[in-house]
């Protein structure tokens, strides 16, 4: 992999400058990635990619322009920062863009371990006899699992560089491997799909293929048979992908867009109590090996581990400098941007701090409720909190897991659900940039037949 060059992306400002540009910053990336998958046993998809590319941000006072390019020769660039200050210059002015404070950048970096030293690029055979296994041993699990969507195995490795006229200069590399297995299980008329994956920055530390798939036949097989029910109000457990979810959720509300666009029940919520407090919601973007994890952010701020929620209390909002500004608060380290994007509003290693309840005696407190193990659609009002989503799971009677639903809705209020958080377990998994253990919401509104 081709890597990217300091000297040109210094270069790239120096010309922003000489065109008029009264403040710039460049994101260089350079990216290989490789994805294999079969269906049945045989190839379905082969895909191998590199690319380096240049993003160019470019002030005239407060109006600003965006651009990025793959052509990487000086004479080519040369055009290209031209045209980009020249767009520039059309925009209308916007009194709460323009680069951070310079104090705000950092002058070291963390080691985060975000490269996995022992395992380059995983070769598209040995990446398709994973995908293989997984498939295999799916398939393999139960005679009810009589087709396959297919698994499918990634390998990838970038290099992060970003530097701005303001001196800022920061570089980071990272991996990352992911597995995938997609059963499908009939048994007469009923047919049922299921999903397992797993993903790590570091090659030894997944899953093993086997496990996937099995774990996710098991997870087809489920569903199977599936009934529907009466409209109640029922416990509703979660499961930690549907939890991890609603953590999501959460996060956006919170998140300084929503916030300035009076798009978001968190407004003027800072240090209020708005959840249960059993609930601590963290973003760390210095979890070493953390698939969300870098050692800047998106304009060269140093990023951190904050607690969004903390005992319950809205502890933190999540700001870009833009959103910061235009709500006269400071930055949080939590911009991101793709190579040809402004910067915006993400998250890092998200995640509900575990609690002390293993999921089995979540479920055991259930005499009768709903054990939630997927979601339909969006159904979020983020300025009011309603939350109505498409769902199914399966039924829990006296504290056990007894039949599988399908075809219901649940509803709530997500201001009331996160007060009504009863138990949260203590089986936090990182399997992607948001994990959350199971948890249980004591009362919902479960609608059904």
């Amino acid at each position: 992999m081709a890597t990217v060059d300091l000297k040109l992306a210094e270069w790239a400002l120096g010309e922003a400058t000489k065109h008029g540009a009264t403040a710039a910053e460049v994101l260089c990336i350079s990216a290989e990635s490789l994805a294999a998958g079969v269906r049945l046993g045989e190839v379905e998809k082969l895909k191998h990619s590199r690319e380096r590319r240049l993003g160019l941000r470019v002030f005239t006072g407060q109006s600003s322009a965006t651009a990025s390019t793959a052509e990487l020769e000086r004479d080519s660039l040369s055009d290209f920062i031209a045209n980009t200050v020249t767009l520039a210059r059309l925009t209308s002015p916007d009194p709460w863009s323009g680069l951070p404070d310079p104090a705000l950048h950092p002058k070291s970096f963390p080691e985060l371990g975000l490269v996995d030293s022992e395992q380059g690029m995983v070769s598209a055979d040995e990446a398709l006899k994973i995908a293989r296994i997984a498939e295999r041993a799916a398939l393999g699990r139960d005679p009810r699992i009589k087709n396959s969507e297919g698994a499918e195995f990634s390998s990838g490795r970038y290099q992060v560089m970003f530097v701005n006229s303001q001196g800022f200069s920061g570089e980071y590399a990272g991996t990352s491997f992911s597995l995938v297995a997609a059963p499908i299980a009939q048994d007469g008329d009923s047919m049922q799909q299921g999903f397992w994956h797993t993903s790590n920055r570091r090659f030894s530390q997944l899953e093993d293929a086997e496990s996937v798939g099995r774990t996710a036949a098991d997870r087809a097989l489920r569903r199977l048979g599936a009934r529907k029910i009466k409209t109640t109000h029922a416990p509703v457990v979660f499961d930690p992908d549907m939890a991890a979810s609603l953590i999501r959720t959460i996060a956006g509300a919170a998140s300084g867009p929503s916030l300035y666009k009076g798009a978001s029940f968190l407004i003027d919520k800072l240090g209020e109590l708005i959840a249960a407090p059993n609930v601590t919601v963290i973003d760390d973007a210095l979890m070493p090996g953390g698939l969300g994890s870098k050692p800047f952010d998106g304009e060269g701020l140093a990023t951190n581990r904050k607690k969004l929620v903390d005992g319950g209390r809205l502890a933190t909002y999540l700001l870009d400098c833009y959103s910061a500004r235009k709500l006269k608060l400071a930055p949080t380290g939590n911009a991101s941007r793709g190579v040809g994007d402004a910067p915006s509003v993400s998250t890092t290693n998200l995640h509900l701090a575990p609690g002390s309840y293993t999921a089995e005696q979540i479920i055991g407190s259930v005499q009768e409720g709903l054990y939630l193990t997927e979601i339909i659609g969006m159904g979020v009002n983020m300025v009011t909190g309603d939350y109505s989503r498409g769902a199914g799971g399966i039924w829990i009677e006296n504290g056990e897991l007894a039949y599988p639903v399908q075809e219901i809705t649940i509803a709530g209020n997500l201001k009331e659900m996160l007060r009504a958080v009863e138990m949260v377990g203590n089986d936090l998994r990182w399997r992607s940039s948001t994990a959350s253990p199971t948890l249980k919401i004591s009362e919902m509104t479960i609608a059904g037949a």
